[in-house]
């Protein structure tokens, strides 16, 4: 069960954005496995994507279509990552683009392929490729969180964020899916992302706001420390709600939009974590009096990731020892512990490098109690900070990825 408040908003309508979904039965029969997005003619496409050299066929293809500026279409699979599938899965991956192309009226390149869930075995390719005009005859404006069930893998709820804000006078929509549950550590995670806005705004600037907001959004989020083979983002904008192109920073508009973007790229990011497999807490890791930010990051991924800090979690035992552990092997040149400070949400356990003298573990325990709690750190040597979010590790996650592929 998901922790907190995962609940999936109204999702508004960008106007120039099209989805259709279908069931294709390519891994598990009467489930939505396959959606297909369409983007008005014209429109500014920008995609991240993982940095694994396994790097799963589809994620070869979009990143060679991106290149041409001329996205029209995204095509979703679940159910078969297409990864670690030599040049079939290439072939395949180009097979479905260009059957999209031939039903759509487009160019194979205007299509960027996305495929996630079991890696090392070849996708049943006439299943997806005769899923494709279902999904394209089913295309419509309001089918957002069809689209986010259609995607999921073994997300326990969908995944969606959607705000509406003004720019000079004009009314824009921003509104956003993801999926993920496991195999999750930036850059990226076991994630795909598709956010889209009706804003008008450059290629250049497009690409320069998905970079900047997945920074500190999917690129500060993990589950288990694993890095998937298909992370994908792609952000659009369509600019069909009217107004000038904005086409640089310097542009009144811009920091508007930039903080919409951040909003709409934490909240799918956080849900994510919220869903990790088999999580029972949604834990804030933020670290501050680092030299530099990558530091900030060593120490808060060290924390992050450490099986034993995640499994005290998990049991509520307010063990903190095993943070100080973690801080001290997250590699900081020259740390002085003696000037690390650490709490747990309002409770400092750590003053000066050892037990605070009015800690008590019953302090400890009511916090570790909670289903969301922040464990933040002052290493004590300088203003850099940073942020990570994760979740525990429980029972459910080994049940889980032991029985992935049943």
């Amino acid at each position: 069960m998901a922790v907190g408040d995962v609940t999936m908003p109204h999702m508004h309508v960008v106007k120039g954005v099209k989805i259709g979904s279908t069931e294709a039965y390519v891994r598990y029969p009467n489930r939505r496995d396959l959606v297909i997005f369409e983007f008005v003619e014209g429109s500014s496409v920008a995609g991240v994507f993982t940095q694994s050299a396994f790097a799963a066929a589809p994620v070869q293809v979009s990143k060679q279509h991106l290149t041409e500026n001329a996205t029209r279409y995204l095509i979703i699979n679940t159910g078969n990552a297409n990864a670690a599938t030599g040049d079939i899965g290439l072939l395949n991956a180009q097979k479905t683009c260009e059957k999209l192309a031939e039903l759509a009226h487009v160019q194979p390149n205007q299509i960027l392929p996305f495929s996630t869930g079991v890696i090392g075995e070849q996708l049943p390719i006439e299943r997806l490729l005769a899923g494709i005009q279902p999904a394209l005859t089913d295309l419509n404006d309001h089918a957002w969180t069809d689209a986010a069930y259609g995607i999921m893998t073994t997300d326990t709820t969908p995944k969606g964020a959607s705000e509406q804000f003004e720019l000079d006078g004009v009314l824009y929509t921003m509104t956003g899916i993801s999926k993920g549950a496991g195999m999750i550590r930036p850059n990226m995670a076991t994630m795909l992302g598709f956010v889209a806005t009706d804003a008008p705004i450059s290629q250049a600037m497009t690409e320069q706001l998905l970079k900047t907001t997945v920074e500190q959004s999917f690129n500060r989020i993990t589950i288990d420390g694993d890095t998937s083979t298909n992370d994908s983002c792609i952000f659009v904008a369509t600019a069909q709600a009217g107004g000038e192109i904005i086409s640089n920073e310097h542009d009144p508009r811009y920091a508007t939009l930039l903080e919409v973007l951040q909003r709409v790229m934490n909240r799918l990011a956080q849900l994510i974590v919220r869903d990790g497999e088999g999580a029972t807490k949604f834990i804030t890791v933020a670290v501050e009096g680092g030299q530099n930010t990558q530091e900030c990051c060593d120490v808060a991924y060290s924390i992050a990731h450490s099986p034993l800090i995640k499994t005290a979690m998990f049991a509520s035992d307010p063990n903190w020892g095993r943070i100080v552990m973690a801080i001290g092997k997250a590699g900081v040149p020259a740390l002085d512990s003696s000037k690390v400070q650490v709490w747990l949400d309002d409770v400092q356990i750590c003053r000066d490098g050892g037990a605070a003298a009015d800690y008590t573990e019953e302090q400890g325990a009511r916090v570790m109690a909670q289903a969301e709690m922040t464990i933040r750190v002052d290493l004590g040597r300088g203003t850099a900070k940073d942020t990570v979010y994760t979740c525990d590790l429980s029972y459910d996650y080994v049940k889980i990825n032991a029985d992935y592929r049943s």
